[in-house]
């Protein structure tokens, strides 16, 4: 397809972020309130279950389905068309799986909330089901390979991503806007939390493949119970916490400024070019 056919992945990638700024910016802000009461912050699915109890979380919540159903999308779409330039070799290639993954388990996470909004939903649910995926896949041949496979790109991932916050090379794909050069710290402490998510999660499957125990693997609900045993947890998950509300506004912030690579034109000035002349 030409970039002029390519167009209308642009509001499908914005409303995208707009749902994943959503979701993130929930988990935050009830994880924050957890952690003032004295519990552990839960994950994603306790969040959207808990948004059912109002009639404004029901519209948030449908909101949110829709976004996480676009990104999903989005992501898809991406990888399908190399819209964010990765290439075809063999380091594009794995990106391009990562999109793949990144797009399907948001659809997930979009069936989910969809889910929690039909009058026979699990609303009341909401519990992380990583682990029982994870029991699933294991009792097949070459499980627990699979398992830890999975886990070190999860791992690898998330530490690109905090490594992609720190080197500021997410500034590339952004326009130069006095809003997103104001917020550049809180942005890139945002995507580094995520970054810290993403990496405790697959640490977490390496270690269930590893002890070949399921129940160890688990999402975010558990990479703040892994946390909070560490010395300093509650510092640590506060941080975390913290950390994601920022990924929320990075989520935003990416919504309303955003380029893809190869639907961009040379004139648009982004954060690199401006913070590098």
């Amino acid at each position: 397809m030409t970039q002029q056919n390519l167009q209308w992945a642009v509001p499908v990638m914005r409303a995208g972020y707009a749902g994943r700024g959503l979701i993130y910016l929930v988990v935050a802000i009830l994880s924050l309130l957890a952690i003032w009461r004295g519990s552990t912050p839960g994950g994603t699915g306790e969040a959207m279950a808990s948004l059912e109890r109002a009639w404004w979380g029901i519209a948030l919540l449908a909101l949110i389905a829709i976004g996480l159903a676009a990104y999903g999308v989005w992501r898809l779409v991406a990888a399908f068309w190399d819209l964010e330039a990765h290439g075809s070799d063999a380091k594009g290639i794995v990106a391009r799986l990562g999109q793949v993954v990144t797009g399907i388990i948001h659809l997930g996470l979009a069936f989910t909330a969809a889910a929690i909004l039909m009058p026979s939903g699990s609303g009341g649910s909401g519990g992380s089901s990583l682990d029982k995926w994870t029991a699933k896949i294991m009792q097949m041949p070459f499980g627990q390979w699979i398992v830890g496979l999975a886990g070190a790109i999860g791992f690898g991932a998330g530490v690109y991503y905090i490594w992609k916050g720190l080197s500021h090379k997410y500034m590339a794909n952004l326009r130069a806007r006095p809003v997103t050069l104001k917020l550049q710290p809180a942005l890139t402490a945002g995507l580094v939390a995520n970054g810290a998510v993403v990496t405790i999660v697959g640490f977490l499957l390496i270690y269930a493949a590893w002890t070949l125990n399921p129940s160890e693997a688990g999402g975010l609900a558990e990479a703040f119970d892994w946390l909070r045993s560490q010395p300093y947890g509650t510092v640590l998950v506060t941080a975390l916490a913290v950390g994601l509300l920022g990924f929320s506004l990075f989520c935003f912030v990416n919504a309303a400024y955003r380029l893809i690579p190869k639907l961009k034109t040379d004139d648009v000035e982004t954060m690199a070019r401006r913070l590098a002349s």
